[in-house]
């Protein structure tokens, strides 16, 4: 049947999006100010390691 996909099937690109989507809700909900900073955002989602591993950042641009 075309069009039916696997229910085992995982797209784990989309989940490991929503893991963050939802590390980012829970330090909003968490926050005591309106929004989070940019660095709070960026620590939330552990950008400098990320950077780290990849090898790109200010001084290494993609």
């Amino acid at each position: 049947m075309a069009g039916h996909r696997n229910s085992t099937v995982q797209d784990h690109v989309a989940l490991v999006e929503i893991d963050l989507t939802g590390e980012l809700m829970i330090a909003a909900a968490a926050a005591s100010e309106d929004r989070l900073s940019s660095d709070r955002i960026d620590e939330v989602l552990d950008v400098d390691a990320d950077r780290a591993r990849t090898g790109h950042g200010p001084g290494n641009p993609r």
